[in-house]
């Protein structure tokens, strides 16, 4: 059979070289062998080509952005991305290209190699490097329940606690703002309010319902917050409200009335600031009026001491000086020191006015707020001729929602 196979093909390149040399025109060859057409030639195979995004040497790279590798007139067999010791998970989508599936970090080289395969199977590899952004600065995100306290996550607060998030430094108020993703069940809208250039609130247009979630999501890594800001990472929490707890505190009936969930559950005999004021040690109005409107419960103390030298009256002298120690059940509602508490000294609750400006109470009323309310629940002060400053606490409720938030 071998030797058979050598005379055919000898056959044919006779008759292929007859044809060449224009010695026939039949489709014969001498001595009438057919002629045989040549063997087509052997298909070439497309060399595979790599793509790799980020391109080698991209720098500035933002750490949000995909790695993404594909291979043309090819198939990827194998991708591994490193970072010094680090390795960044992918996975082969169904288009068939690669894809990594975590964000990258700042400041840092990466190194991408590749192997792929071409239609005849050759292999191919291919490395490739790139460095992520290197922020100048960055900002990193808190939660809080108030000024004074950190929010918990997954804790229950009162129908006045606003969504507080905190950035560790001045930040571009937009950009933020577009980061801040809040979800609430039951879904209600809600705006902003800037504190100040790192702390912004947000509420709805009414007190939270009773047993509404709150879910908070700050999307700010890789994000510009400012000139030379970026987000340091991603930030997240959840909370909910529990009943809907309303305290209204009357200066002219001298009453505070407590309502759940819309029903009138305790009515306390009360005393609130005395009016007048005084001048305090930098030169600042003290009034003693209680400051009227929607007051938030900031915290609580089981005993505190109180002292006109929190605001600069430090001479004993001086009839508006006191000192007041180790008084019980204290609930706090402003910054300037505020507070429900009790006061069996005061023999004219229910009757007058007569406190430097907190709420005073009986000591068993005291007792059963302080057990009983919420940091968030809200203390409504009415027909008082000061107002509570936005500032103070958490004066938020006192500004209609059409006007809140404007910068």
């Amino acid at each position: 059979m071998i030797q058979r196979r050598k005379v055919i093909v000898g056959a044919v390149g006779m008759a292929a070289a007859a044809a060449a040399a224009g010695c026939s025109s039949s489709g014969k060859a001498d001595g009438g062998t057919d002629w045989v057409e040549p063997a087509a030639n052997i298909e070439q195979v497309a060399p595979v080509r790599l793509s790799v995004t980020p391109a080698n040497g991209d720098t500035e790279v933002l750490p949000v952005k995909p790695i993404v590798v594909s291979a043309a007139d090819g198939k990827l067999q194998s991708v591994t991305v490193t970072s010094g010791k680090a390795k960044i998970d992918g996975a082969i989508q169904d288009d068939g290209t690669w894809r990594s599936v975590e964000d990258l970090a700042y400041g840092k080289k990466y190194k991408v190699s590749v192997t792929a395969t071409d239609g005849a199977g050759k292999t191919t590899t291919e490395d490739s490097t790139f460095t992520t952004l290197k922020p100048e600065n960055i900002a990193r995100v808190t939660f809080q329940a108030n000024g004074m306290l950190a929010l918990k996550e997954g804790r229950t607060y009162g129908a006045g606690q606003p969504v507080i998030v905190a950035f560790s430094r001045a930040v571009n108020k937009n950009a933020a703002e577009k980061a801040i993703e809040i979800k609430t069940s039951p879904e209600v809208k809600g705006k902003f309010f800037w504190k100040d250039d790192k702390t912004v609130h947000w509420r709805p247009a009414k007190y939270w319902a009773a047993g509404t979630t709150v879910k908070v999501s700050v999307g700010m890594f890789g994000v510009k917050l400012g000139k030379t800001t970026y987000g340091a990472r991603n930030a997240s929490t959840h909370f909910k409200i529990g009943r809907q707890l309303i305290a209204v505190s009357d200066n002219r009936t001298h009453l505070t009335k407590v309502y759940i969930n819309g029903k009138l559950v305790r009515t306390m005999k009360c005393s609130l600031g005395k009016g007048g004021g005084t001048t305090g040690a930098n030169g600042e109005s003290i009034s003693y009026w209680t400051a009227g409107g929607p007051h938030v419960v900031l915290g609580k103390k089981r005993k505190h001491t109180m002292s006109s030298a929190s605001y600069g009256v430090t001479d004993p002298k001086d009839p508006n000086y006191y000192v007041s120690e180790n008084i019980e059940f204290c609930t706090r509602i402003s910054y300037s020191g505020e507070y429900l508490h009790a006061a069996p000294w005061n023999g004219s609750l229910g009757r007058a006015n007569l406190s430097h400006g907190c709420i005073n109470l009986s000591t068993a009323d005291a007792k059963w707020v302080y057990n009983n309310f919420l940091v968030g629940d809200i203390v409504d002060v009415r027909n008082t001729p000061r107002e509570l400053p936005i500032w103070n606490g958490i004066g938020d409720w006192t500004v209609p929602f059409d006007k809140y938030g404007r910068r």
